[in-house]
């Protein structure tokens, strides 16, 4: 196996396991609701709460690993949020399960950042965006695979903290793994590398400067706020509103968020490099159109009535296949725009950005409007038409927001890229 797919191999295996771990909380949602007696808001802050340490922790950990060897950050990452996730299985109260979250998000922030400098690295600029891609096939996965199986385990052990404990033996294996990866040079992918002092005393406000990541931000944190909020409780929706069981419900939600999300990379990947070569802007024209196509698909599953189960995964899938092009598209973009020194570091405050916001609030928010909005209607239960009027609210209009982000940014790029590439020459 050559050096590049060994690195894709392994970085993708990880990023199985963390969106596998990431995931578990959301199919117990019932389960958790009835032992710990929460309400919705309670499992939003739950899933909040994970994504703010995991932001703050990404920004220094992301700096970091423009510093050290990067397999040394993702290794130790691996350890921590395996631990913690096989800890959460044995919790007697919602404090220390809230607590044991934030310590899976402290883990899980050191791979996101590191993973993709390392494969910009690795991949000259026009087969990035299919690398990302590729990897980026673990969230999809991880996600299906937790969906598939979560559901199932809990019905066969007959308890929800079985999957906590399984969860963690495949991590702290493959922390193994990832210290035998052999990492190649920074900027190696690319011809020079402008470094200049402000990159080194105020490396954030250098890449608070660049137009196109502010941009890719603002998309970022319009995609995560319906993300988040349809991952902690599409579940509770095919349950509630749809009448499925825990199992049905959980495979239909990993169709969604799994199969969906291999369809989208796949195709996102290689529309984004293509377009590269044609414009400039192009890369990040394929998440706007996405983004545009996904909103009335998704809203049309959302109107369809109870006893459409099946029709509503479908429809609701087909339409979240456009909003995973960003997933493939923003990590090529912002190596486009800024020196190899930086990268890691402008990855990091890209990914805290739509994760200390969006990912933050999104399953806040959907949880807090499922229980503002609950009211009985036609013979469905309080909790069901409350949930459902939230993701009729929060999905379309993050999407909105997501698709003004990804066409800004596509017209910022080309004068982004423009002045990196001159001051580049001028350092040079």
């Amino acid at each position: 196996m050559s050096q590049r797919w060994y690195l894709l191999t392994v970085l993708t295996l990880a990023n199985v396991i963390n969106f596998y771990d990431r995931t578990i909380p959301a199919v117990i949602v019932e389960p958790l609701k009835e032992e710990f007696h929460l309400t919705d808001t309670m499992v939003g802050f739950l899933g909040g709460s994970f994504t703010i340490v995991y932001a703050i922790a990404g920004v220094l950990l992301g700096r970091l690993a423009d510093r050290v060897p990067r397999r040394w950050i993702m290794a130790a990452g691996l350890v921590v949020w395996s631990l913690f996730t096989g800890a959460s299985g044995f919790v007697q109260g919602f404090l220390l399960l809230f607590l044991f979250r934030l310590g899976v998000g402290i883990g899980e922030a050191s791979y996101g950042p590191a993973s993709n400098a390392l494969i910009i690295d690795a991949y000259a600029p026009k087969r990035r965006s299919r690398a990302i891609s590729i990897v980026s096939l673990g969230i999809p996965v991880g996600l299906l695979l937790a969906f598939l199986t979560v559901g199932v385990m809990v019905e066969a052990t007959g308890t929800w903290r079985a999957p906590f404990v399984v969860a963690a033996v495949p991590g702290l294996l493959l922390a193994i793994a990832v210290l035998f990866i052999k990492e190649p040079e920074r900027g190696a992918s690319d011809t020079v590398d402008l470094h200049t002092d402000e990159q080194e005393s105020h490396p954030y406000r250098a890449v608070l400067r660049i137009r196109t990541i502010i941009w890719l931000m603002v998309a970022g944190i319009g995609l995560q706020i319906p993300t988040y909020g349809v991952a902690t409780f599409v579940v509770p929706l095919l349950q509630r509103y749809f009448g499925l069981s825990i199992g049905p419900a959980s495979i239909g939600a990993g169709a969604i968020l799994g199969l969906a999300g291999i369809a989208g990379l796949l195709l996102g990947g290689r529309l984004a490099d293509r377009a590269a070569e044609r414009h400039p802007s192009g890369r990040l024209v394929v998440p706007a159109a996405g983004f545009a196509a996904a909103i009335p698909l998704t809203v049309a599953a959302l109107l369809l009535g109870p006893g459409s189960a099946a029709l509503f995964v479908v429809l609701f899938a087909i339409g979240w296949t456009g909003t995973q092009f960003l997933s493939a598209a923003a990590s090529p973009a912002i190596a486009d725009v800024t020196p190899p020194s930086l990268r890691a570091t402008a990855i990091a405050v890209y990914f805290a950005s739509f994760n200390l916001v969006g990912a933050t609030i999104g399953p806040i928010l959907v949880g807090a409007l499922s229980d503002l909005l609950a009211t009985p209607v036609d013979g469905l239960t309080a909790e069901a038409v409350g949930l459902h009027r939230a993701m009729l609210v929060i999905v379309p209009v993050g999407l909105a927001i997501a698709v003004l982000g990804a066409w800004q940014a596509s017209r910022a790029l080309p004068r982004d890229r423009d002045t990196m590439t001159k001051g580049v020459t001028a350092g040079a």
